[in-house]
């Protein structure tokens, strides 16, 4: 039975947590030419990064190319530890739109260097997200359309049908290595078509008929 946790749709100031996978949609590693990962590319952003519809993202000064991702999120309802793939779904409590902001200029370097992405992908504003989904909105997790637009203009447009993990998957595979509490957040990746925004943009998102989000761009 799938947890329902009445403090999850709090989940923006409860959670201790963000986890992020890459490389999670066959059409991204196709377009890049990389293999296929043969387990999830995990990644932790701060709760600090969060934004809320009706604030502005802020691009950070030291930056000189951030890219929009379109996720969903999917929101831990209770404590998660060493669970198999079979009992993962009954953790979660619900799920959210998301985007994953990300600092490429920085994290090409990182990735070059053999550092840690922490930089390019948690600075302030960079994890905006919508209200709270409960599971009785979501039919299907793995069946939903992503879209996302930049002044209008279409930018992303994939389905979660084409995760390579699947949120089971996912949650499995980080509840070996770290305890999911309740109210964490786990980013499940983008489809095809991240690039870099700039300052006075507007952009949109959505998620199948459950949440939209529209968010105008500043600089620092």
């Amino acid at each position: 039975m799938a947890c329902r946790d009445q403090n999850a749709a709090n989940f923006l100031n409860e959670g201790k947590k963000i986890v992020g996978v890459a490389l999670n949609y066959m059409d991204v590693v196709k377009a890049r030419n990389v293999p296929v990962p043969k387990e999830p590319l995990v990644f932790l952003k701060p709760t600090s990064s969060y934004l809320q519809e009706g604030q502005p993202i802020v691009l950070p000064k030291v930056f000189t190319k951030v890219a929009y991702e379109v996720e969903l999120g999917v929101v831990i309802g209770k404590p998660c530890k060493n669970v198999s793939k079979a009992d993962a779904m009954n953790y979660v409590a619900g799920y959210c739109l998301a985007l994953d902001l990300t600092a490429q200029c920085n994290l090409g370097a990182a990735r070059a260097a053999g550092h840690p992405w922490t930089l390019g992908k948690g600075f302030d504003t960079s994890t905006p997200v919508s209200k709270f989904i409960p599971l009785d909105q979501v039919k299907d997790p793995h069946n939903l359309p992503l879209w996302l637009t930049v002044n209008g203009v279409v930018k992303q447009k994939g389905c979660t049908a084409d995760l390579i993990f699947k949120v089971p998957d996912i949650i499995s595979y980080v509840s070996k290595y770290m305890t999911l509490e309740a109210n964490d957040l786990i980013l499940t990746g983008t489809p095809n078509g991240s690039d870099a925004f700039k300052a006075g943009d507007v952009i949109e998102c959505g998620m199948a008929e459950l949440a939209k989000l529209t968010f105008q761009v500043c600089a620092e």
